[in-house]
């Protein structure tokens, strides 16, 4: 954990969610990863905007 920043999802949690969605395992296991790292970077460029 970094103060004023985002480092990563709870995969966790991200898995349950997919799960309880009916996602396939698989396909959580390929698109996660991904969709986590766009994320993340765009709350940390919002963040570090003055009017984020």
């Amino acid at each position: 954990m970094l103060p004023g920043a985002v480092i990563g999802w709870d995969f966790s949690a991200a898995l349950a969610l997919g799960d309880a969605l009916g996602v396939p395992p698989l396909a959580m296991a390929e698109l996660l990863p991904v969709i986590e790292a766009v994320m993340v970077a765009k709350l940390n460029e919002q963040m570090e905007r003055p009017d984020g």
